[in-house]
């Protein structure tokens, strides 16, 4: 049997880590995750709430490094749970219990209102050639020479064919 899921999202609000009566780290949070089509009659496309939660240093982690409006990568299996409300009636729902979660932006994605936090993601063949892989420009535009003897040309090249 297989039970994997993988969302992306933005968290609806900031994480708070808890801990259970034995000491285990425990966060729940919610991502906004868009759907992939338009509905027909208003051209919008929908956007689904889910209940994510991380347990030990999953949990840290998010409540660490990230907050309301960062966009994350929730990695799991799916979980449904019965539970009876206050007034007695049987109710379920459905969350991801989250093994991994990734940063889905970079810290320059972040902007100025959120938090901001992450590392760069890695640049192609392991190679720092500035920030995330991009390359490194020097002044007036001109680029800088990676490591591997290669240079960035300017987008504003009209001799292009394309």
């Amino acid at each position: 049997m297989l039970n994997r899921i993988v969302i992306m999202g933005r968290l609806v609000r900031d994480p708070e880590l808890r801990t259970t009566q034995s000491g285990i780290s425990v966060t729940s949070f919610t991502l906004a995750v868009d759907r992939d089509f338009k509905n027909r009659d208003s051209g919008e496309k929908g956007t689904d709430f889910i209940d994510v939660v991380a347990w030990r240093q999953t949990a840290e982690f998010v409540c660490k490094y990230f907050g309301k409006g960062r966009m994350a990568v929730a990695e799991g299996r799916l979980q449904i749970r019965d539970w009876k409300d206050r007034d007695g009636n049987n109710r379920r729902s459905a969350e991801v219990v989250a093994d991994n979660v990734y940063f889905g932006d970079s810290k320059r994605d972040s902007g100025p209102d959120r938090d901001g936090y992450g590392a760069p993601p890695p640049a192609y063949g392991g190679q720092s050639s500035g920030y995330g892989g991009q390359p490194s420009y020097g002044g007036y535009g001109a680029p800088v020479e990676d490591s591997s003897g290669f240079s960035a040309i300017d987008d504003q090249d009209g001799d292009l064919p394309f």
